[in-house]
């Protein structure tokens, strides 16, 4: 049974290694010239691609990344200069934007998954692997609501 002041110090905790591991993100994006909601964009782009089959819209963007659609608009702007994403015209309706990953686009992501392996191999170096997966199932039970599955 836990107390209140269990669950305030296992809150902390979380919040550190959070912020810890978002720091070591950071760092590593650093030398890939992204910002860490570019590479949120990037990866929302990814996603919505491989489950619909077809580019997002801003809109979709936008609810992916629970944000202001004019946020979304800053995002891509900046990724676009960076030759990331491009802007497309909806096949069906000439008036809606399609947002599509460029190769370097799609060399970025392979670039932030490194980054983000990298990051938490930081983080997780102190555990041995039996640790490592108690915790990964431990983690996967909190955000997900049961077992990790196989």
């Amino acid at each position: 049974m836990s107390t209140h002041s269990d669950d305030g110090l296992l809150a902390e905790q979380l919040l550190r290694l959070t912020r810890r591991l978002h720091r070591a993100q950071k760092r590593q994006m650093e030398p890939i010239g992204i910002t860490p909601g570019q590479a949120r964009l990037l990866r929302v782009v990814s996603r919505y691609c491989l489950r619909d089959g077809a580019a997002p819209r801003m809109t979709d963007l936008a609810r992916g990344l629970e944000v202001v659609p004019r946020a979304v608009t800053t995002l891509v702007d900046g990724l676009e200069q960076q030759g990331r994403v491009r802007r497309v015209p909806d096949p069906q309706n000439r008036r809606t934007v399609r947002i599509e990953l460029t190769a370097a686009g799609r060399d970025t992501l392979d670039a932030l998954r490194s980054a983000r392996r990298d990051a938490v191999e930081d983080i997780l170096a102190p555990l041995a692997a039996d640790e490592r997966k108690v915790l990964g199932g431990l983690l996967s039970t909190l955000v997900d609501g049961g077992p990790p599955p196989c």
